[in-house]
């Protein structure tokens, strides 16, 4: 993923938010997730370690609120604040140009893993087909349907435990990237299915007749 804030932003992002109010960590970490549509969420070793230097600076305060730290801007961090509005007003833009770039990147990771899932979906109807039409061999003079009928079940059942791995595998990789999945996605995901199920019931009607 790209740079999001350029060198001292999120540092004065920090502060703009506590002027808001005290906050502790994760409340900074979900509001920068809302300023950003979901599209980022920065990490606890990102905002802690500016939150110690806004500290040391004077900037801000910490008191125990139980188990969570609770951070407030000091008077120093307010003047800082004004003193550097238009900075500030420089950093909203910055924030609306990553939203905007980050949003097409998720678009665009979105769009590769559709491609992924329905290569995956349908070399997995291919599969299903070829279980449900062809007979596996199995060496007797006179095979028992019923024989063929288990061992080609076996094999369905690999095929469709094999899938599953690989598209879960491919939306938790998508997910951990930073990509989103969406609602779209997954009923998209679904009439896929749905249509590799009539595919296969298909084939089994095909198959008494």
């Amino acid at each position: 993923m790209t740079p999001v804030f350029s060198h001292g932003s999120l540092r004065l992002y920090l502060l703009s938010l506590l002027s808001e109010g005290p906050k502790h960590g994760y409340e900074l970490i979900q509001a920068l997730s809302d300023r950003f549509g979901g599209t980022y969420s920065p990490s606890a070793g990102t905002i802690y370690p500016r939150l110690g230097k806004l500290e040391e600076d004077g900037l801000v305060t910490k008191e125990s609120d139980g188990r969570k730290t609770v951070y407030s801007i000091t008077d120093a961090g307010r003047r800082e604040l004004d003193s550097r509005r238009s900075d500030l007003d420089a950093i909203e833009l910055e924030v609306t140009d990553s939203v905007r770039r980050l949003a097409d990147e998720v678009r665009t990771g979105v769009t590769d893993a559709m491609r992924s899932l329905k290569a995956d979906l349908a070399a997995a109807a291919r599969q299903a087909k070829q279980s449900a039409t062809s007979a596996p061999f199995v060496s007797t003079d006179s095979p028992d349907p019923r024989t063929t009928s288990r061992v080609a079940l076996h094999d369905a059942d690999a095929v469709l435990a094999d899938f599953r791995q690989a598209v879960r595998s491919e939306l938790r990789g998508h997910v951990s990237a930073g990509g989103e999945v969406t609602h779209a996605l997954v009923s998209q995901l679904k009439s896929e299915l749905d249509r590799v199920q009539d595919s296969v019931r298909a084939a089994l009607g095909a198959k008494q007749h």
